[in-house]
């Protein structure tokens, strides 16, 4: 059987893309191999552990990643982008069931599934789904997924630090990234490419500044 794991990273950011992970694991792959290969929720581990995971896991299944670009983020809606990114993983890599870390409330689970399923057709009508909160923890294989998303978009803002500076995690809360926003906002210049403009943290800054979003639409704030 092969069992597609999907977890996300970086959904509320304000600084770079959301990046939608997923890990395949068949047999003779087992979750205790993954467990022992580190797969975890990567919140709970450091950015050394979480890279060291990773190579551990690179060889016990097959890792494959979406990235959902700031750029497409502000032209578009968050949940929907993301349930797209979950379809073209699971067509990438028709797996035979699916375990998904949760969107959103739980009590929006039925009818994401709903969708999901919906948007992979009739080929697809075997395929089980199965979307809980926390999966990340509760299953190794989305652990596996989560670790992968989590590295790959820490990899991606690392390698812009050289260029824009130290904006640290890119979340609002995050002391260096507050502070690189400011200190971006006077210049005056327009938002890089990496900003996500829509969010209420720089349109708030925006404000003072007049410099423009990318777009109008009704803003998703994180």
């Amino acid at each position: 059987m092969k069992i597609l794991g999907i977890d996300e990273a970086g959904r509320g950011c304000v600084l770079g893309p959301l990046v939608v992970g997923g890990y395949l694991m068949e047999a003779p792959t087992q979750d205790s191999d993954l467990v022992e290969a580190g797969a975890a929720d990567s919140k709970t581990l450091s950015a050394k552990r979480r890279v060291q995971a990773r190579t551990r896991l690179g060889p016990l299944g097959v890792p494959c990643i979406q990235r959902i670009s700031a750029v497409d983020i502000d032209g578009g809606n968050l949940n929907q982008l993301e349930e797209e990114a979950i379809r073209r993983l699971v067509l990438e890599t028709r797996p035979d069931k699916v375990y998904i870390d949760a969107l959103g409330h739980p009590t929006t689970i039925p009818k994401t599934i709903e969708r999901i399923r919906r948007s992979l057709g009739p080929s697809f009508s075997e395929l089980v789904i199965v979307m809980e909160p926390k999966a990340d923890s509760t299953y190794p294989v989305v652990g596996a997924a989560s670790i992968f998303a989590k590295t790959d978009r820490d990899d991606f803002l690392e390698s812009l630090k050289s260029e824009f500076g130290n904006f640290g995690s890119g979340y609002p809360s995050d002391p260096k990234t507050k502070t690189w926003l400011q200190e971006w906002n006077r210049t005056r210049v327009e938002w890089p490419f990496f900003v996500r403009t829509r969010w209420g943290t720089i349109r708030n800054l925006a404000q003072q500044s007049m410099i423009p979003s990318r777009t109008t639409q009704t803003p998703e704030d994180a």
